[in-house]
């Protein structure tokens, strides 16, 4: 996927109902900052956020500062990886990004932190303000140290366990991810909402872009250009996640074969649906239908 579409995915996924729930249960019980952010970013990810640290929100008025937040930040994504990635500043608040993932592509992460693994001390202060006066910086230093002194402090041991929690959130959201595509949201032109509907009543057909535009009483071109800037999605894509949904719903069934399955979804070959399948949830249509509880097969 083209990073404008991770950028438009990870949008969606910004403005779920199980994201924003989750989003403000974090920042009630850690007192941090949570954001999902794309892979591709230009600015502080925590800055004006409720509950960015005073510390770095001091650091980010300032060029340099916040030049320093910055390469933090892009310190997560020069190696990106399947695990979370902690980073530390050099004012020694730790940051953390757990990767978001649909299917085997890497969408975003979940980035929290802004705190201290340990509690500060003047000497540390010291160390820091030396750093920013060598970088030109103006601050009121009494504010600056009061705001410092106030970071939130988490054990190791408190923060690993807060971020297996977010790690285990990250997975159910690429799982869900795909199920949040293919909804509808209240901001979306009447055009996209109804070629939703028409490709979910005829998901089973050959279905082209032309065909869609025609029953939504569009071009090719601008149907195709609407689509995709409001689905971050081609049609092509969209198609496929919502047979790739339906199939899901069908696996539980012992009395349908896999091969069955991608048939009746709408795909015209099992290899293709096995392609297809495990691109889009990272792993193949058996291996799935392997771990869901309770199968037994026929």
């Amino acid at each position: 996927m083209p990073p404008l579409a991770n950028k438009q995915i990870v949008e969606q996924l910004s403005r779920s109902k199980i994201y924003q729930d989750y989003e403000q249960a974090f920042n009630r019980a850690t007192g941090l900052p949570l954001k999902l952010r794309p892979t591709e970013i230009w600015q502080l990810v925590q800055h004006e956020t409720k509950y960015e640290n005073p510390f770095c929100a001091m650091l980010s008025q300032h060029n340099r500062s916040c030049a320093a937040c910055l390469e933090v930040q892009q310190k997560i994504i020069d190696a990106p990886t399947t695990a979370p990635k902690t980073v530390t500043c050099f004012a020694g608040l730790c940051d953390t990004a757990v990767p978001v993932k649909t299917g085997e592509k890497l969408i975003g992460y979940l980035q929290t932190g802004q705190v201290l693994l340990k509690p500060p001390t003047k000497r540390q202060f010291a160390r820091t303000t030396k750093q920013l006066l060598e970088w030109g910086l103006q601050v009121d230093l009494k504010k600056l140290e009061e705001a410092y002194f106030h970071t939130r402090v988490l054990t190791p041991k408190q923060y690993n366990s807060m971020i297996s929690l977010l790690t285990i959130f990250g997975q159910h959201l690429s799982f869900v991810c795909h199920q949040i595509l293919v909804q509808p949201h209240e901001s979306e032109p009447p055009a996209v909402t109804q070629a939703r509907r028409y490709i979910a009543d005829h998901q089973t057909d050959e279905l082209t872009l032309t065909e869609v535009a025609k029953a939504v009483n569009t071009s090719t071109f601008y149907f195709c250009k609407l689509f995709k800037r409001t689905t971050g999605l081609n049609f092509t894509e969209y198609l496929s996640q919502v047979r790739v949904e339906k199939a899901k719903d069908l696996m539980p069934n012992p009395q349908l074969r896999i091969g069955e399955i991608g048939y009746q979804v709408g795909f015209q070959s099992l290899t293709h649906f096995n392609r297809v399948f495990k691109r889009i949830t990272g792993q193949s249509p058996t291996a799935y239908r392997a771990k869901l509880p309770h199968f037994k097969p026929s």
